[in-house]
């Protein structure tokens, strides 16, 4: 599956920005998603993930409750709305794939097979 990220952008702190990523090819459905985020000089970091169906979502606790993961299997999109966005949010995002995982959330680079390229957000104060 081929992933295409978008929707980056300049916002103020508070500000809010929603980030898609398209797939490519009949099987979007049989994955599950995630977004990691890369900021300069620092390893990629687990955002969100959402299963299969769209129906559970996992979320790092520094986007908790701010951050929000959904997908349209139809659309073969998963999206990524992010509020009260800050500073420290600014990186760049990245969406995954992966086609299996067990029974704990795969939140680690290693968990995923397929990989879109970024999308720059960058929070002003």
């Amino acid at each position: 599956v081929q992933l295409q990220a978008s929707g980056g952008g300049l916002v103020q702190a508070g500000g809010s920005l929603r980030l898609s990523c398209t797939a490519s090819g009949r099987t979007f459905g049989s994955y599950a998603m995630a977004w990691f985020r890369q900021a300069p000089g620092k390893e990629r970091e687990f955002v969100a993930a959402i299963n299969r169906s769209g129906g559970s979502t996992y979320y790092a606790d520094s986007v908790k409750g701010r951050f929000t993961i959904s997908r349209d299997n139809a659309k073969k999109t998963v999206y990524l709305r992010m509020n009260s966005l800050k500073p420290e949010d600014t990186a760049v995002y990245s969406c995954a794939a992966t086609a299996g995982y067990g029974s704990s959330w795969p939140t680690t680079v290693y968990d995923y097979d397929y990989w879109g390229q970024g999308t720059q957000v960058t929070v002003s104060s």
